[in-house]
């Protein structure tokens, strides 16, 4: 795989860890169903540990033998993820209303789209 194609991905990768600390500061929480009842004191621990069982499936996929399988499918989720924000642009716990919060969200949507675009062409 070229240098460029890792680059690539890694960049929207520090995107979505970047789209994720923005995430708690906006209680994301608020919007999933399962946490948008808890208390914000109980949600914030249960969504921000989620997330370490979630890094470290990505990073060791990353660094194995399934790297590419990874890579297709952290675009794939990244280009619904960006759909998914753009469909809760108006719901009234959305707290990514903001400038800074979508030149973060849907650039990785972008960058997905181009990194399975190239991906596909080399294979």
């Amino acid at each position: 795989m070229p240098d460029f194609l890792l680059v690539l991905f890694l960049l929207n990768l520090s995107l979505f860890l970047l789209h994720e600390m923005d995430a708690i500061r906006h209680s994301e929480w608020r919007l999933f169903i399962v946490l948008k009842d808890m208390e914000d004191s109980k949600a914030y621990k249960v969504f921000t540990f989620i997330h370490l069982p979630l890094y470290t499936i990505i990073l060791s996929l990353l660094f194995s033998q399934y790297q590419t399988i990874i890579f297709w499918i952290l675009d794939l989720f990244l280009i619904i993820h960006a759909i998914l924000h753009l469909f809760f642009e108006k719901h009234p716990r959305n707290g990514f209303k903001n400038t800074f919060s979508r030149s973060i969200i849907y650039p990785m949507g972008i960058l997905a789209v181009i990194h399975l675009l190239l991906l596909f062409m080399i294979e």
